[in-house]
């Protein structure tokens, strides 16, 4: 096989942090070469100096033979390197095909811009991709899913020999994973090189050659994927054992109702949604994308306006009309998009920890006592095992694990008695995964009242009491947690709206 990169003792260092200690890592021609560690491990960081994001301290970096610098994006796209990043990076004012072609727009005379060119390159990449989207609509209008996909086409456009796909599928839905892979096979015999990051485990099994995992900044070894038991590629990953017993389903039948929710209604997102949540409960919420999952937690935390329903706490009807009314009524949203919707990027952790509870630390004139502040942020660094130099660091440069870690942090500081976690674990490793199920389950034995959202349905058995599905903005069923359900039966009301809807239809 042809050797398309090698790098060779990669080193670097951040403030406070050896990010990268003496990496080596190699890609053949027409390989998917995953690469798997916890977050943090390094496996962004290492790509990003291949992609000339960030400059490595030491080391070496060859492309086909040739050693060379990388000292930016446009230098690694010119030697056929391609990155797909795991944060989106489009913008939301331009079109599907402008964002792909940015900076290389064909033209016609007198330098005008040639719409017509433009948007049919866009048509033949979505077209091999086997991708349904409009090449002139704003992105803004583009669910999560299609951006990712505008993402991929992106790079695809470049004609890319080395492809890096970080967490590529974290927003799609199976079938567009599907395609996805179709698309890897093609790149494939097509002799590009791909390096896979993922934390999901039946992915790498399943497009994977090799897999190379790092933990701490080091690299721990190569295997091939085929060969290799998920069993062993976690403890290489995690370097210990990791507690996969299941929540036990507890008997809350003398537990008071935290939360009740009547005819919830907001357009065709969420038609006439209803149901209760007990002290010490975790209710998970499953559907396909698109089902309504999201909306009815944003209904319920004020971000969006319900057009009809009741929501009661304890007991008492509230008015909630905005974010501040939730908070105030003791609920907590951990949002699917951390880093838009739950954390002050630029801020530091104390700081993030802080926001929702400064009035807890003020004087009474509007000053904090930072000493108390930066205390409580060191208990709840120990409390939840974030990793991070101090509590003086910027978030944005926490791994994704520690940066849901974070946004927990604030809200059990606020002593929310009910708890909305919206994709808990999306993009975060099999390590903080465990460490996040085992902080939910202690919540709720300490009688917290908890919602989770999520796609992976192993997760929602797992973490459940109780299941509800929904399917097109309804809610279908309600299941048992745990074993008494299985995936199939939830796939089943999952689907069950479009099964009525083409029945009728017939």
């Amino acid at each position: 096989m042809v050797e398309l990169i090698r790098l060779e003792s990669i080193d670097k260092h951040f403030p406070g942090v050896h990010a990268l200690k003496s990496v080596s890592f190699d890609l053949q021609a027409g390989e998917v070469h995953a690469l798997m560690g916890e977050n943090g491990a390094g496996k962004s960081t290492l790509m990003k100096t291949l992609s000339g994001i960030w400059q490595p301290d030491g080391g070496t970096i060859r492309v086909a033979g040739n050693e060379v610098t990388i000292p930016s994006p446009h230098a690694a796209q010119a030697l056929g390197i391609g990155m797909i990043h795991q944060e989106l990076a489009l913008m939301n004012d331009l079109t599907v095909a402008q964002n792909i072609f940015i900076g290389r727009e064909p033209r016609k005379r007198f330098w005008r811009l040639d719409e017509d060119a433009l948007n049919q390159a866009a048509r033949e990449i979505f077209s091999a991709m086997n991708v349904a989207i409009d090449p002139r609509a704003e992105v803004r209008t583009l669910s999560v899913a299609q951006q990712q996909m505008v993402e991929i086409a992106k790079s695809l456009s470049h004609k890319s020999r080395v492809l890096v796909m970080d967490e590529p599928t974290a927003a799609l839905n199976d079938k567009e994973v599907s395609e996805l892979f179709t698309i890897i096979h093609r790149l494939k015999s097509e002799g590009v090189g791909i390096v896979y990051i993922s934390h999901k485990m039946d992915e790498i099994k399943r497009i994977s050659d090799r897999v190379t995992i790092m933990r701490d900044g080091a690299y721990v070894g190569t295997v091939k994927a085929s060969e290799t038991p998920i069993s062993k590629i976690i403890s290489m990953m995690v370097g210990r054992e990791l507690d996969n017993t299941e929540t036990a389903i507890p008997d809350l039948s003398g537990a008071p109702t935290a939360l009740e929710v009547h005819g919830l209604r907001r357009g065709k997102a969420v038609q006439d949604v209803s149901f209760s949540l007990k002290a010490g409960e975790i209710l998970g919420f499953a559907g396909l994308m698109g089902a309504g999952r999201t909306e009815v937690a944003r209904l319920i935390f004020g971000a969006d306006r319900r057009e009809a329903g009741d929501i009661i706490v304890h007991g008492k009807a509230v008015a909630i009309a905005s974010p501040k009314d939730a908070v105030s009524a003791g609920i907590g949203y951990l949002s699917e998009d951390r880093k838009h919707l739950g954390l002050a990027l630029g801020l530091d952790l104390t700081a993030n920890v802080g926001l929702p509870n400064l009035a807890r630390f003020s004087n009474g004139i509007g000053v904090v006592d930072d000493n108390k502040l930066t205390q409580i942020a060191r208990d709840y660094i120990k409390q939840l095992s974030i990793r991070t130099p101090s509590e003086r660091q910027e978030v944005q440069l926490l791994s994704g694990g520690n940066q849901q870690k974070v946004v927990l942090a604030k809200w059990l500081l606020r002593n929310c008695d009910i708890l909305i976690f919206d994709e808990p674990t999306r993009g975060i490793d099999v390590g903080a995964k465990s460490e996040i199920y085992r902080l939910m389950q202690s919540l709720a034995q300490e009688g917290k009242a908890i919602i989770v959202i999520s796609s992976e349905l192993p997760e929602v058995l797992r973490l459940s009491h109780r299941i509800a599905v929904m399917c097109e903005g309804r809610l279908t069923g309600i299941l048992p947690g745990g074993k008494e359900t299985t995936q199939e039966e939830i796939m089943h009301l999952a689907t069950q709206r479009r099964e009525e809807m083409r029945g009728e239809a017939a």
